[in-house]
């Protein structure tokens, strides 16, 4: 017997489990359990191709836990598996039906055999160049920490703070940078980390709107960062070639010209790849090394008389006393401003996470190589300030003849050098002292064994960080513009070669460095950099902060050496310290990420990152959501909440934008789509919410199924909404071919309307004159099975509101350009309101509602109410007060006194014609047998009794549509109490009858309005 197979190609039979082989480079290795159902999966367009396998009721189509489930890659060489889908788990083995319109599929990107075998054939791409945590992370943060301030302002802040405030400003910058350090481990270990350095971190923490703006003066940061360092070089190659009488032009054309030539040959060095970019930085670390050994050498090593007169003695513990006190000079000798002077080259911690695209697992690489770096730069700072200020005096004359000579009198000496032989009294006193830790920059290259290892350093220091800038800078670049958040930056984000390398970045970042170059003074742009690198140290560590306080299941960091208090502590403090730096430069970054903000947000790019916000902003709605429920409903606080049974929202577009006019902004609003079982239509809620997003609904989208239509509105009645949020009016639209369809559907579609008042709901029915359904304009929106039958499928929309036939996707332009009534301007027009029944108010705030949006507010609002001829001025200003009490500002109130009068015989003939298909005889003589029997069993007939006990509300409802005719035919908008039908006494036909002829022949649209009868005005200030 031969087994079926579904029509996508998957056989529902089990087969047994199996270890599965993974071909990787044409190695065979085992990559865990899988299912046959693997094998056969997308595969078996025969029962005999799948093979043999005997069900049983025991075998199942499960497939045990696979890394191919979770992944959105394939590797080289095997096929991606996909998890079968809940409907192929639980279907009967012999169904061939489509999964229900609720299904989702995971799979349907699949391809067959032949497009399988031509993939297998493809070369696998060459492996890109990977590094570990220590060339990729740790060397490449150490260098870039270590900088231009190490060697030349370092010895020059000891001596001003002194060796213990110096190491207190060297730990509270490692603070920072050691807690951020921890914030950026744990963002980096919460999921897999792709290329983008800083940018990818903060934006797929905090979302687009942050991270985007952030990332973009970042790269903006590192491109002038190159320049800062480029400079830096420049000037000591410079001031080198003075001391030996070579100068090409003068100083500052000299610095512009090695300035580009260095950074022409460090793009070089950058575009040949990342394997000689890292063999670049591991010389200029082992540069650096040995000049600090040079250094540490050097103070072992007793002093010449050349290097006491300058002021270096080694190591004295009278020295170390004496430059552990502060010894502010200057304008800038305070703490902050020497801190302000030093921070700067504490802010390199991020260079190894901005190349998080070339790391073999950042998850792991930039933890380790962040923190290391920070301990070991943090631990030679506070070696190189220790050992600098124990061996080095503040004075120095740097002359030799200043020895204190035995005959010389000592008493007039000043100053530790006394002690060791030396009298800088005179320059000191003078305030001419030319070396010393106080004024001499270059003392470490003093101190060294060999100072030229020291200018070595200062290279290989500068060039170094000048090459990490240049590097990360097109890393985070490229990222943000492959996200698109930006016009007219895509152009850059392009690859090439195997790494993927951004080219045309580093050509933008190389024109921006060398546009900085030439202005060869970087004095301020150098405080923007640094505040530009704290804002986002200041992100990161909110970021980790915001992830952590939201509790979202999905933030769940394999680093768990963090604390979130301490990443917001810091988060403050890298925002104090940015004013405290340079409070203008400040106030230019923030000045920069709000624009950028604001842009971010005003676009609403088309991205889901499952950032924090997106978690916090559930947090919030729900403990609000909960919050309302213990406050009470307030006449003063109420808001109409529509459910509104639009279908699916395109097809009624004025029902829609009708709605939005009264809720925008204002309250709840969401439309219902109740789909019957027969069609069993795959329900796209995406493409819904799209085209409400599209045309500015602010409202939301609920589909139901259920095997008849009033029970799917009895659904979305009873289960619409969340606390209290959820609906107080439906709105639908007005039932126009009740004359054709079947009674049955007619008695349902009151029945609707009943149920609602019975969930103490408000009620609207809308009428326009143009059909509320345009979806019979769009063959997208038609389903295919109903082409020759086209009253099947008015009769499936206008019955009930609702869209029942299977929405196809669409594509929602044609639909957005379509106008309706209510999107357009109405002038001067008058809203008419006919308060004929008191509802509790909704029937007058739903027009002061409409009068508030731009597209309502010129018209007036004429209000007209039932009373007699004799007491006429007295009704109006009864109601007058009324209106004024409530505050509407409707100033137009009439009487209509002929309300109560008989209508025209031609009329009453016309409503008689309109019922007789639906009365049934029940003459005295058969009424026992079948009239009253038919009746009963189906209610919506109507009797000779009935008509008799409806007379008068007949009357009236034919009579008030000789009124509207006669006064409302140039209005905007009519807005009616609708009169309500009593149930057993009214028929639903009949009911349906008053609302057809009450609202015929008008060209105005007609809003008909039935409160819940609870007021919903008041006067009250309580």
């Amino acid at each position: 017997m031969e087994l079926q197979v579904i029509d996508d190609g998957i056989h529902l039979s089990a087969y047994r489990p199996r270890i599965l082989q993974s071909v990787t480079n044409g190695e065979t290795t085992p990559a865990g359990y899988e299912s046959d159902y693997y094998n056969h999966y997308g595969d078996c367009s025969q029962v005999e191709s799948c093979g043999s396998a005997v069900q049983s009721g025991y075998e199942t189509l499960d497939a045990p836990p696979n890394y191919d489930f979770y992944t959105n890659t394939e590797v080289f060489g095997r096929r991606k598996h996909f998890r079968p889908s809940l409907y192929q788990l639980y279907a009967k083995p012999e169904d061939d039906s489509q999964p229900p319109m609720y299904e989702e599929t995971t799979h349907g990107g699949m391809q067959g055999e032949s497009s399988e075998e031509e993939e297998e054939q493809k070369d696998p791409l060459p492996e890109p160049t990977r590094f570990g945590w220590v060339h990729g992370v740790m060397i490449r943060c150490m260098l870039n920490i270590w900088g231009v301030i190490l060697y030349l302002r370092l010895p020059w802040i000891t001596a001003q703070a002194g060796i213990g405030l110096t190491w207190v400003i060297i730990l509270l910058s490692s603070c920072i940078t050691g807690i951020t350090g921890l914030s950026t481990s744990a963002i980096a270990t919460n999921g897999k980390v792709k290329g983008g350095g800083t940018y990818f971190l903060i934006s797929r923490s905090l979302g687009p709107e942050l991270g985007g703006s952030i990332g973009l003066i970042f790269a903006f940061a590192n491109a002038v960062a190159v320049a800062m360092h480029t400079v830096g070089f420049a000037e000591t190659v410079v001031d080198l070639m003075h001391e030996n009488g070579a100068v090409m032009v003068n100083r500052i054309n000299d610095i512009r010209i090695i300035g580009v030539i260095t950074v022409t040959c460090l793009l070089a060095i950058s575009m040949a790849g990342m394997a000689w970019e890292s063999k670049a930085q591991v010389l200029f670390f082992l540069v650096i090394l040995v000049s600090f050994s040079s250094y540490i050498v050097g103070t072992v090593i007793p002093p010449s008389p050349q290097k006491q007169a300058k002021g270096f003695f080694s190591y004295k513990a009278d020295i170390f006393t004496t430059n552990f006190v502060p010894n502010w000079r200057g304008r800038e000798g305070s703490f902050f401003g020497m801190f302000s002077i030093f921070f700067p080259s504490a802010t390199g911690i991020l260079a190894g996470a901005n190349i998080s695209g070339d790391l073999k697992d950042p998850a792991v690489a930039i933890p380790r190589g962040t923190l290391m770096a920070i301990f070991w730069t943090t631990l030679s700072y506070l070696i190189i300030a220790a050992t600098i200020g124990s061996c080095v005096v503040r004075d120095a004359s740097g002359l030799l003849n200043d020895t204190l000579s035995s005959s010389s009198s000592s008493k007039n000496c000043v100053e530790l050098a006394c002690q060791y032989g030396w009298d800088f009294s005179d320059c000191i006193k003078n305030n001419t002292c030319i070396f010393g830790i106080s004024n001499y920059y270059q003392s470490m290259s003093m101190v060294s064994a060999f100072a030229p290892l020291i200018t070595a350093g200062i290279f290989g220091a500068t060039l170094s960080s000048a090459l990490a800038c240049l590097v990360s800078a097109p890393k985070v670049f490229q990222c943000l513009c492959k996200d698109k958040l930006y016009p007219l930056i895509g152009f850059f984000g392009k690859g090439y070669g195997k790494n993927n390398e951004a080219l045309r970045s580093y050509l933008l970042a190389y024109i921006i460095a060398v546009c900085f170059i030439l202005i060869a003074e970087l004095n301020t742009i150098a405080p923007i950099i640094s505040n530009f690198f704290l804002c986002s140290y200041c992100l990161i560590n909110f970021s980790c902060f915001h992830a952590s306080i939201t509790n979202s299941p999905g933030w769940r960091p394999s680093f768990r050496f963090y604390n979130k208090w301490l990443s917001l502590l810091c988060a403050m403090c890298c925002l104090v310290i940015m004013f405290l730096l340079t409070w203008w430069a400040a106030l230019i970054a923030f000045g920069v990420v709000l624009l950028l903000l604001g842009y971010t947000l005003y676009k609403k790019p088309t991205v889901n990152w499952g950032s924090s916000v997106q978690a916090s902003s559930y947090n919030i709605a729900l403990n609000q959501c909960i919050g309302l429920n213990q406050v009470e409903d307030h006449v003063k606080n109420y808001r109409p909440q529509c459910l509104v049974l639009t279908g699916p929202p395109s097809s009624r577009p004025a029902l829609v934008d009708l709605v939005s006019c009264l809720t925008k902004n204002l309250s709840l609003m969401m439309c219902g789509h109740v789909v019957t079982p027969d069609l069993a239509p795959r329900v796209q809620s995406e493409s819904h919410n799209l085209w409400l997003h599209q045309r500015k609904v602010k409202s939301f989208y609920k589909n139901v199924m259920a095997e008849d239509l009033r029970s799917g509105v009895n659904m979305l009645l009873q289960g619409a909404g969340l606390g209290r949020m959820r609906p107080n009016v439906l709105l639908m639209g007005f039932k126009t071919d009740w004359h054709s369809d079947s009674p049955k559907a007619t008695h349902s579609y009151i029945e609707i309307l009943q149920d609602a008042f019975d969930f103490q709901y408000g009620v609207c029915v809308l009428r326009m004159r143009e059909r509320l359904d345009v979806s019979h304009l769009y063959q997208s929106h038609v389903n295919p099975c109903f082409d020759g039958v086209p009253e099947t499928i008015n009769t499936t929309y206008t019955t009930t509101g609702i869209n029942i036939s299977p929405p196809v996707p669409i594509d929602p332009d044609p639909l957005l350009s379509r106008p309706s009534l209510f999107r357009k301007k109405q002038g001067r027009k008058t809203i008419d309101v006919y308060w004929l029944s008191d509802d509790g108010g909704l029937t007058l705030l739903l027009p002061y509602l409409l009068t508030r949006r731009k597209r309502w507010a010129k018209c007036k609002v004429r209000v007209f109410v039932g009373g007699d001829a004799f007491n006429k001025d007295e009704r109006r200003e009864e109601v007058m007060t009324l209106i004024k009490k409530f505050r509407l500002g409707f100033n137009d109130v009439t009487v209509l006194p002929d309300l109560f009068q008989k209508p025209q015989p031609g009329n009453i003939h016309q409503f008689e014609n309109m019922v007789s298909s639906f009365k049934v005889d029940t003459n005295p003589k058969n009424e026992s047998d079948y009239g009253s029997a038919r009746v009963q069993d189906e209610p919506w007939w109507i009797t000779d009794q009935d008509l008799d006990r409806n007379r008068a509300k007949s009357f009236r409802q034919i009579r008030l549509n000789e009124i509207l005719q006669d006064v409302s035919h140039e209005a905007g908008l009519i807005v009616i109490t609708m009169p309500v039908g009593r149930r057993g006494v009214c028929p639903s036909i009949l009911y349906l009858a008053w609302l057809e002829f009450l609202s015929r022949d008008l060209n105005p649209p007609v809003l008909l309005v039935r409160g819940n009868q609870e007021n919903v005005l008041t006067f009250y200030c309580q």
